[in-house]
């Protein structure tokens, strides 16, 4: 049974949302904010229990977001400055060879993202393209669109990237498993929607890199690609196997206590990426000449972007909270449970409206994160079928980049695009992106 009162104060806090970043272009840290008191006051709560009710939620949600978006913005700044993403990148299109350098290029994406920003990534790894368009004289977007397919994918599905962290630990799902199916569902999205999407849109759209800028360049040593591909690789493995050995596939082995405890510590996201942030600090950092004012600088300043995606996901946390304690998350599951409405589409539907009617695909994983949460307490989920809900969420966050997304501009200033390329383009891409990994996501729901 609907109760309309709690419904039009949801419906009502989503609005006036919207209208507060659209029109007004109030920071989306305090229109959640204030989207959340607003739903509280209307349906009824307390004054008191409203506040307490924030507490509640953004404690909740920072004590585990807070640390590992710092920890994984700071091993992302050191791979960055050591020049980590260029050896990757040098590598794959050298052993792949110019005919299947977009395939390069799609993996280069994928692995670079997963500690790295997608935007800082782009940034980093665009020069490859443009050397590679100028020698082959071939569109511009058949090395873009692939590239951009491997940052964008693992950027949305691939923790320890804020995004997926944050959708996470608001719907209290196992990091473990949300990289696995993260990697299942992200590779046939990226092989689509880079090299074999690439190829098509590259055949319609003839683009040019930019001039040569004339000024001298700096030749730079780059961190053997093996180091690099091994620091990427320790945090993922260490949370893979504890969330494995945790599994019902090992309760038949009866490890020791003490060996399971050790293992949960170290295969936990916190010692993780501690440990993958200490070595390369030595690895990328101490044995690569930087003094120890240089590393310290270089995490500093990796703080600032990650203090905006913790306010924000904190921010979140408050909303989700306030549909919980108002009792509107239980009456929404009874009625979608009633109505045989999948709680996964209602995900992705969420996280897809808020996209498209804002632009930011972080916002839009945090908002439909905070109003599936609630869903999930009148729910039997598992902990595969938490992580499934991720990456529809996640999915869903990525469709349609347009005008208000802050990306659109990004890739088609860098790319030298028109909007109407860009949007036939990269657009196109990112909407091709969240329905196969929606898709994805529905066919492992059914084996699991």
């Amino acid at each position: 049974m609907i109760d309309f009162s709690l419904l039009t104060s949801v419906l009502a806090g989503v609005a006036l949302l919207l209208v507060l970043i659209l029109r007004f272009k109030i920071q989306a840290f305090i229109a959640l904010l204030i989207a959340s008191i607003v739903v509280g006051v209307l349906a009824g709560m307390p004054p008191l229990t409203i506040v307490k009710t924030m507490q509640e939620g953004m404690g909740n949600t920072l004590g585990f977001v807070a640390v590992v978006v710092g920890l994984g913005a700071i091993f992302g700044a050191i791979l960055e400055h050591s020049g980590g993403a260029e050896s990757l990148a040098t590598y794959l299109l050298e052993k792949f060879g110019e005919k299947r350098s977009s395939w390069a290029l799609m993996l280069t994406g994928f692995v670079v993202a997963i500690p790295v920003f997608f935007d800082v990534a782009f940034i980093i790894l665009v020069p490859m393209i443009y050397a590679l368009q100028r020698k082959t004289g071939k569109s511009l977007l058949l090395y873009g669109i692939p590239l951009l397919a491997g940052l964008a994918i693992t950027h949305a599905f691939i923790p320890p990237t804020p995004g997926p962290v944050a959708v996470a630990d608001i719907l209290k799902a196992d990091l473990g498993w949300v990289i696995l199916f993260g990697c299942i569902a992200g590779i046939p999205t990226a092989v689509v929607c880079g090299p074999i999407f690439g190829k098509y849109i590259a055949n319609k759209i003839q683009v040019e890199a930019p001039q040569l800028n004339e000024a001298v360049e700096i030749e730079k040593s780059t961190p053997p690609v093996s180091t690099i591909i091994t620091i990427i690789a320790i945090p993922i493995f260490l949370i893979v196997i504890n969330t494995v050995i945790r599994s019902p596939f090992f309760e038949s082995y009866n490890l020791p206590k003490i060996m399971l405890e050790w293992l949960g510590m170290l295969g936990h996201p916190f010692s993780a990426l501690i440990i993958a942030n200490l070595i390369a600090w030595y690895a990328l950092g101490v044995r690569r000449g930087f003094t120890k004012q240089q590393l310290l600088n270089i995490s500093t300043q990796s703080m600032g972007p990650a203090g905006i995606i913790i306010l924000l996901t904190g921010a979140g946390g408050v909303f989700k909270q306030m549909l919980v304690n108002t009792g509107t998350g239980e009456m929404l599951a009874n009625y979608f449970a009633d109505k045989g409405v999948s709680i996964l589409l209602f995900a992705f539907l969420a996280a897809a409206l808020v996209r498209i009617l804002q632009g930011s695909s972080t916002v839009a994983m945090i908002t439909a994160a905070g109003l599936t949460a609630p869903l999930l307490t009148a729910a039997s989920i598992s902990e595969p079928q938490k992580a499934l809900l991720v990456i529809a969420i996640a999915s869903g966050a990525s469709i349609l980049s347009h005008v208000n997304d802050s990306g659109f501009w990004l890739v088609g200033k860098y790319l030298g695009l028109s909007e109407q390329q860009t949007f036939k383009s990269w657009t196109v891409m990112t909407t091709l992106l969240a329905l196969i990994g929606f898709a994805s996501v529905v066919t492992l729901s059914i084996l699991v």
